[in-house]
């Protein structure tokens, strides 16, 4: 579009002033190569180069451009944000390259006719060798080496864990090093999803028979994110008579969900029984030597070099969440492209400074209450009442005691919040779950005694902390 030489000079104003007013630093990052600022009218727009850089621009500067331009204009402007269109086959270029940056490290894709893997160009499958093993995902690997090196051998394996922690990683593994390794060509892999649509795909016209010998007659079954089969009784029925079927033939069963099987009680008594019976492994998210060594790993498919001091500093401000690292070092590495600047300590805290806020989790007492309350299966205003029963007091000190260690609140404010108690009553509340912990104490949850570990462990999850 061409602009008047006033709308052009109204533009050179603004880009002046906005400089000035968020710092050159912040200006050349947000604004430099990606994003293009015209006039139309009473109308401000920004042109981003892909739908990141625009959330990013609308979210943190709509006021500044907003206030800047009516005082330059001298008159009200209204600011709009759209994706530009490349114009040139520079600009093409360089949009294939931070967009191929981007995908690089992301998670697998659906492909072919109901197996999950990578179609994405240049990623090739996961496997377990790629797997970063830490001590809260020891267990979790450890199955599935075994179930690759003698599949069937326990059958069914679960496993659970918050998302990001890896558990399809070790599924995707699975299947592609027990084809390499063990030779087993009838092997699939697929989400919870795909096999509820490939069971109505059957009732509408495919036929049953078809269905059942597709996953029947398999070597391997390994189902992903379990917890979407809430609600589906038609599907849930078929999926037991499939796993039925698979473990009267001592063939390997591998699933995955988001949580226990204890919590997955929607999916009925006879599914978690079969769950139940073989090997349940906990993930938990990772700890800060895991999530250095999951950057490490990921840094090594860039081709620029990232420093492992930048590494360090993306493990010790990201979340245990792998996703989370991988849009980190994307977002480093399309940074240092565009600006044409070496990754270093510093272009990683102006790049992923409000990256690093946006991610970390601030926990609020009624966050902990709500964590709480969900894992012990009580209501959700109940550690706010004056009830003392062991169901009550159990949870409310492990609130009490999680408030102390995420929240900033004082001993009085978190006493008041669980049900108007005394400040002496949270100090023995946190000295009480710190003698659980150190004896490895069991507590009462709603369906039996767990280890006060795990359940901590549980909430956390929940509450994206630990």
């Amino acid at each position: 579009m061409n602009v008047s030489k006033s709308d052009k000079e109204v533009v050179s104003a603004l880009r002046a002033a906005l400089a000035e007013s968020i710092g050159k630093e912040r200006f050349e990052l947000w604004f430099g190569n990606g994003t293009q600022l015209e006039f139309r009218d009473q109308t401000c727009l920004v042109l981003a180069r892909d739908q990141f850089l625009m959330d990013r621009l609308r979210c943190m500067f709509r006021q500044d451009l907003e206030d800047l331009s009516t005082a330059i204009r001298g008159k009200t402007v209204t600011v709009t944000f759209q994706l530009m269109e490349p114009t040139s086959a520079a600009a093409a270029k360089k949009e294939t390259t931070v967009a191929a940056v981007r995908t690089s490290a992301g998670p697998a894709v659906q492909h072919g006719k109901g197996n999950r893997a990578s179609a994405a160009v240049g990623r090739r499958l996961f496997t377990l060798e790629d797997y970063v093993v830490g001590q809260t995902n020891q267990m979790g690997f450890a199955a599935a080496q075994q179930v690759v090196q003698q599949p069937g051998r326990i059958t069914p394996v679960f496993l659970y864990g918050p998302p990001g922690i890896g558990k399809t990683h070790l599924l995707e593994g699975m299947s592609s090093d027990i084809r390499r390794h063990r030779r087993l060509r009838r092997v699939v892999m697929l989400s919870s999803e795909q096999f509820t649509s490939s069971f109505l795909e059957a009732l509408r016209g495919s036929g049953l028979p078809s269905f059942r010998r597709k996953y029947r007659d398999v070597e391997l079954l390994l189902i992903d994110d379990l917890q979407f089969f809430k609600g589906k009784a038609a599907t849930i029925v078929e999926l037991l008579h499939t796993v039925d079927s698979l473990l009267r033939q001592g063939r390997q069963v591998v699933l995955s969900a988001d949580r226990s099987p204890a919590e997955l009680d929607a999916l009925g008594g006879e599914l978690i029984g079969r769950i139940s019976s073989g090997l349940v492994c906990n993930i938990d998210p990772a700890d800060e030597t895991t999530r250095l060594g999951i950057a490490r790993r990921m840094a090594a498919q860039h081709d620029r070099p990232i420093p492992d001091s930048v590494l360090k500093l993306i493990a010790a401000q990201v979340s245990g969440d792998a996703r989370l690292i991988a849009g980190a070092l994307n977002r480093l590495v399309a940074t240092s492209e565009a600006l044409g600047q070496k990754i270093d300590l510093r272009l990683a805290e102006t790049a992923l400074g409000d990256f690093f806020c946006m991610t970390r989790r601030v926990v609020q007492l009624q966050d902990i209450q709500s964590a709480v309350c969900d894992v012990f299966g009580i209501d959700v205003k109940s550690l706010q009442s004056g009830r003392k029963s062991r169901g009550l007091s159990q949870p409310r000190m492990l609130a009490m005691w999680l408030a102390r260690k995420y929240t900033r609140a004082a001993f009085v404010e978190i006493g008041e919040y669980f049900g108007r108690r005394s400040h002496s009553t949270v100090i023995s509340a946190q000295k009480q779950v710190d003698t659980w912990v150190a004896d490895g104490r069991k507590i009462q949850l709603g369906y039996g005694d767990c280890d006060v570990r795990d359940a901590i462990r549980r909430v956390e999850s929940r509450l994206g902390a630990g």
